[in-house]
């Protein structure tokens, strides 16, 4: 895709990229922090991909999608992360439009499958808990493969939309943008033409696309605790909980952050805030989840740990 000429100067054939830090005795200190994060963010997701593949234990439903969720959250950070590290390296801070308008795209479709496949999740938690009897005919494995085509059909299409929207505008000004990779938020500002249509239709496919799954999920935990609180074990309900309570940990997360940056697309200028939020949605998120999916599940430790160690885990 190619930009238009604008009205009222040149067309923009590249934007430039300030980063995360103006200031060259800090860049160092970046450059080692997040390569150090992307590399612990990757061998974690793939160990946690690898302990499910190889442990028969974790060959169920839930622990597909969350084999599925790591392979996504390598491809988050990989999409951003790399990129911000070679500008650091090479001292340049320009990148080219088609390049801005990829990286836009591939993103919106990581994190649009992220978002479906978290709701996918919590319909397993509810199946699971809620109807025990029919789980393994509901959840079979054609069921989990239909949801997560569909999870990639659906972001497939809203990345797209996006993408060929915003190819749309004329950018014929300004081309700095005050962040680390390219985004909706840090490309309206710069734009010559209007962007209401644009931001009425990020709202639009945004409600679709986070605020449908998100009352699903809300829907499902809402059966899943009024169904754990008529179990009379004590060990009953502390288990049934501790099996959601990672998933609502990362749900929290990924929508609290991702409604941050997306609410405040009337800010004419983008402040340390925004490079924040977008450090959680492309970094802290992908690093956190194999913590968070791990820490109190013995299952996966002890898989992670035949892994590691060529051993089986003491069960």
């Amino acid at each position: 895709m190619q930009p238009k000429s604008g009205a009222n100067g040149t067309a923009v054939t590249e934007f430039i990229l300030l980063g995360l830090v103006e200031t060259p005795e800090l860049l160092p200190l970046v450059f080692v922090l997040f390569l150090f994060a992307y590399l612990l963010t990757v061998g974690g997701n793939l160990s946690i991909l690898a302990a499910i593949l190889v442990e028969p234990k974790l060959h169920t439903p839930m622990y597909f999608f969350l084999g599925n969720l790591s392979v996504l959250d390598v491809g988050c950070i990989t999409v951003t992360v790399p990129s911000m590290l070679s500008r650091l390296l090479s001292h340049k801070r320009a990148v080219p439009y088609g390049a801005c308008l990829t990286q836009l795209f591939f993103f919106h479709l990581l994190v649009g499958v992220d978002c479906f496949l978290l709701t996918a999740m919590a319909y397993d938690r509810f199946l699971a808990i809620c109807r025990p009897l029919t789980y393994s005919t509901r959840m079979s494995q054609m069921v989990q493969k239909v949801l997560v085509a569909v999870s990639w059909a659906c972001a497939f299409t809203n990345a797209l939309t996006h993408t060929v929207a915003i190819s749309t505008l004329n950018f014929c000004g300004p081309n700095v943008i005050n962040h680390f990779y390219c985004d909706l938020p840090q490309l309206f500002p710069l734009s010559c033409s209007s962007t209401q249509l644009n931001e009425l239709l990020l709202f639009a496919v945004g409600f679709i696309m986070a605020g449908t799954p998100m009352a699903l999920i809300v829907t499902s935990y809402a059966h899943v605790a009024a169904a754990v609180l008529r179990i009379r074990s004590v060990e009953g309900r502390k288990k049934a909980f501790s099996t959601c309570g990672s998933h609502l940990t990362v749900v929290a997360i990924f929508y609290g952050s991702g409604v941050f940056n997306y609410m405040r697309l009337g800010s004419t200028k983008l402040s340390d805030k925004d490079k924040a939020v977008g450090i959680f949605n492309t970094v802290i998120n992908p690093m956190l989840n194999p913590v968070i999916y791990s820490l109190r599940n013995p299952d996966v430790q002890g898989a992670l740990w035949r892994v590691t160690t060529g051993k089986r885990s003491l069960t």
